[in-house]
């Protein structure tokens, strides 16, 4: 498939997707399957039948695609199918994966001291702080523009977040001595936390690597992600909860740094 061939098609699919206030990267993913279905097919994905809608499906599961890969494909081409080429008929035999629940990878209070101390950087310390520390999501973090950073009201303004809905994080007195740690010696300008080209914010995929990195050095063998950290945070919090009689351990106290408790 050309872009050419495609560019009439993928135009209309893109202004399916903007007339309904998709995200920019989510535009980009759909189109990217979408390529990926044509592909496959070799021509163009407006001709595809059921049963090249079968042999796709059954192409993914033998190939080993993982199941997220596979339900990301399932919901893009149900839009693509419904939406732009108003082929219900399509669309009705894509169904969803079911995934086995699986409990979380978490780290303990002690291994939160240990990769915080590990981080690459001050400033990727500090925003992998935010991220523990106020529960926040990677694209969150590093969306934060100094202006975000409220400290009379103690809060940090988190724009277009999960469900692309504005909110405010609690920001706390521990957190907001490091985030200023940062400032003075980075003194950013715009973005809380730039990248390479100051103009631009730092990059999930520069965080997401940090954070692996930081994980190595602190010799946690566990999978941690960025999204590792409000879900390892939301636990503390739920365990101390339940003991709020018993007093914390060392290593609990400085994990509460970051998160004020």
């Amino acid at each position: 498939m050309t872009d050419q061939a495609m560019s009439p098609l993928r135009r209309r699919m893109i202004e399916d997707m903007t007339i309904r206030k998709f995200a920019q990267k989510t535009q980009h993913d759909y189109v990217q399957r979408v390529k990926k279905f044509a592909a496959f097919l070799g021509r163009s994905p407006a001709t595809a039948k059921l049963e090249d809608v079968r042999r796709y499906r059954l192409h993914l599961a033998s190939s080993g695609a993982g199941t997220p890969t596979i339900n990301g494909t399932v919901a893009t081409l149900r839009f693509f199918f419904n939406v732009t080429l108003d082929r219900a008929d399509l669309a009705k035999h894509l169904s969803f994966v079911h995934e086995p629940r699986k409990l979380p990878v978490v780290l303990s209070p002690e291994e939160v001291v240990r990769f915080l101390e590990a981080a690459p950087s001050i400033k990727y310390k500090a925003a992998l702080s935010v991220a523990y520390g106020a529960g926040l999501r990677v694209s969150e973090v590093v969306s934060l523009k100094i202006s975000d950073v409220d400290s009379k009201r103690m809060m940090l303004r988190v724009e277009q977040g999960k469900g692309r809905k504005d909110r405010h994080a609690m920001l706390s007195p521990q957190l907001l001595k490091l985030l200023r740690e940062w400032y003075r010696i980075a003194r950013p300008q715009g973005w809380l936390f730039p990248g390479q080209d100051p103009i631009n914010p730092l990059t999930t995929r520069q965080l997401t690597r940090a954070c692996h990195a930081a994980a190595h050095m602190a010799e946690i063998t566990k999978r941690v992600t960025p999204h590792t950290l409000p879900l390892s945070a939301g636990m503390s919090r739920a365990a101390r909860s339940v003991r709020t009689r018993s007093s914390p351990t060392t290593p609990a106290l400085w994990a509460n740094f970051v998160m004020g408790s």
